[in-house]
């Protein structure tokens, strides 16, 4: 089995250009292996909505590191591995537009697995959320919260491989830089 990392962002705005937070959970041999997460200082603006999705607010992350700071203990964690979120294409999304604001170069291209992707082909016809799976499979979470999301897709996926499910055939690639 490959090394999965799964990960999962929150986000300070609308534009979801920046992260407020980030949770990693690392999946060797079929376990979860290693856990990560830390605040975000996104050096913008907060919207309503998502401080309120979130819990977090600009108080929150006045004392955290901002995203490059961040990149220098991520990096080598998200380069080692397939990366896995639910929803990927957001995560990957504000990933992306993270490094490139920073002007911080990494590869070009990033092989990666959905799990929102992956559940409709292993559960077709329900619901596909977050909090609908976790409940479905019993795993807790406090979602909306990076670590509690990013553990649960990681749960989650696992469970889909229990079931049978080719990770192999679901891993895409996502363009980081241009």
């Amino acid at each position: 089995m490959y090394r999965y990392v799964a990960f999962d962002v929150e986000t300070p705005n609308r534009f979801s250009d920046r992260m407020s937070a980030i949770g990693i959970s690392v999946i060797e041999e079929g376990i979860i292996t290693e856990e990560y997460y830390t605040l975000v200082n996104p050096e913008t603006f907060f919207d309503y909505f998502n401080v309120q999705l979130t819990g977090i607010s600009p108080q929150t992350v006045k004392d955290a590191p901002a995203f490059p700071e961040v990149w220098k203990k991520i990096e080598p964690v998200l380069s080692n591995g397939i990366l896995v979120a639910h929803n990927a294409v957001f995560d990957m999304g504000v990933l992306k537009k993270c490094l490139n604001h920073y002007d911080i170069p990494w590869k070009k291209y990033a092989k990666y697995l959905c799990t929102v992707q992956m559940g409709r082909r292993v559960l077709p016809g329900m619901s596909h959320k977050l909090n609908v799976l976790s409940d479905y499979y019993g795993i807790p979470l406090d979602h909306h919260v990076a670590s509690s999301d990013a553990s649960a897709c990681a749960k989650i996926f696992l469970k889909y491989v229990e079931s049978g499910a080719d990770p192999k055939q679901f891993i895409r690639t996502y363009r980081i830089s241009e």
